[in-house]
């Protein structure tokens, strides 16, 4: 009888939850002026308000340790040039046709906290392909940053931890299963498996974060040797690494990141997310919520101006069938929850070194 009555409780409760999310989902999209669209997600069916925040990957302190090494001189501060002006517009796939490939591909990082990995190896990856002018169109391993730089990349991690590994050096890796656009025969790809994230489930074909096929994720052990199907030349852990002489750099306001993004390709930022931003479907995202999660790393390809809104492109890591085709837009121009106050790269003159360089 108490088993009973604790089982009809939970239904009652997930009852409820579900209820709480589609009012809020309601009440989002009702609001005048609103630039963004809400709507209900199975991910979280049965579940409360913010049941997203066990997953966010950036560490609370990322911008005082960021600080903290831009103080020490380990990374420097860069402002747009004196007279800059940034176009309305700008797309970095457009902008470098070569490395549009590296530039669309969205990856997947999983049941696994390790945004700031993957935020970090696009962005390098773009970066290296752009300043080879399209000759190295490779993905940087997320797989290898992740559980590389951090002894628990699942865990949470910091920005500056992948741009000082990346400088080290890094392999190539692409996705679990070598899906993407880059397809596979790289290092090291990413071990853990595709999941379906926040949002509408909409075509995505892989199972929702938790549920079977998709298991909360403790970190791997960082990789030593290529996988069994890597080609030449990246078939050689120790051989195959890209590494770059130079300064890394850190933007904190909207035309440094313009500026940094135009020269040389998509930077790395993380920015605050709101329980609201569980829901977000498509268009121009602005926190309507005061309810903070955590924080969530990811790559600003560009921007442009929507019915008079200001706005980001942004890819995220939750797989091409999150948001807007793997992309998220969110409000320009007011470092909307931190996103143009913590951006970072390559610097735009490095020296990139490896397989064909």
């Amino acid at each position: 009888m108490i088993v009973g009555s604790v089982a009809a409780s939970a239904v009652v409760l997930a009852d409820v939850n579900d209820l709480s999310r589609m009012a809020e989902v309601n009440k989002i999209n009702s609001r005048p002026g609103m630039t963004w669209k809400a709507a209900p997600s199975q991910r979280f069916k049965g579940q409360p308000v913010g049941a997203s925040q066990s997953l966010l990957g950036v560490n609370h302190d990322n911008y005082l340790q960021m600080s903290k090494k831009i103080q020490s001189g380990d990374i420097v501060k860069v402002d747009a040039p004196k007279g800059f002006q940034a176009p309305d517009s700008f797309d970095s796939a457009a902008n470098w046709p070569a490395c549009a490939k590296v530039i669309n591909d969205i990856r997947d990082q999983s049941n696994c906290g390790c945004c700031w990995a993957f935020g970090g190896a696009s962005a390098a990856s773009d970066r290296l392909c752009i300043a080879t002018n399209g000759t190295v169109a490779v993905p940087v391993s997320a797989e290898d940053v992740c559980f590389g730089a951090s002894y628990d990349g699942c865990g949470g991690g910091y920005l500056q931890d992948t741009w000082q590994y990346v400088q080290e050096g890094v392999v190539t890796g692409g996705n679990q299963g070598d899906t993407g656009a880059l397809g596979g025969g790289f290092c090291s790809k990413f071990s853990l498996p595709h999941c379906h994230h926040h949002g509408p489930q909409g075509q995505d074909p892989y199972p929702a974060e938790g549920a079977p096929g998709c298991p909360s994720e403790s970190s791997p052990n960082a990789p030593s040797k290529c996988d069994s199907d890597a080609k030449a030349p990246y078939n050689d852990f120790s051989s195959s690494k890209y590494s770059f002489k130079g300064q890394i750099e850190s933007y904190s306001n909207e035309a440094a990141v313009q500026s940094a993004i135009m020269s040389s390709g998509p930077v790395e930022s993380a920015f605050t997310v709101y329980d609201d931003f569980e829901n977000y479907a498509g268009g121009v995202y602005q926190p309507s919520s005061t309810s903070v999660l955590g924080g969530h790393a990811i790559r600003i390809v560009g921007w442009g101006v929507d019915a008079g809104t200001k706005y980001w492109k942004v890819a995220n890591s939750w797989n091409p069938y999150w948001g807007e085709s793997g992309y998220f837009r969110i409000i320009r121009g007011n470092d909307a929850c931190g996103i143009e106050s913590q951006a970072m790269a390559s610097g735009s003159d490095v020296k990139w070194s490896g397989p064909g360089l």
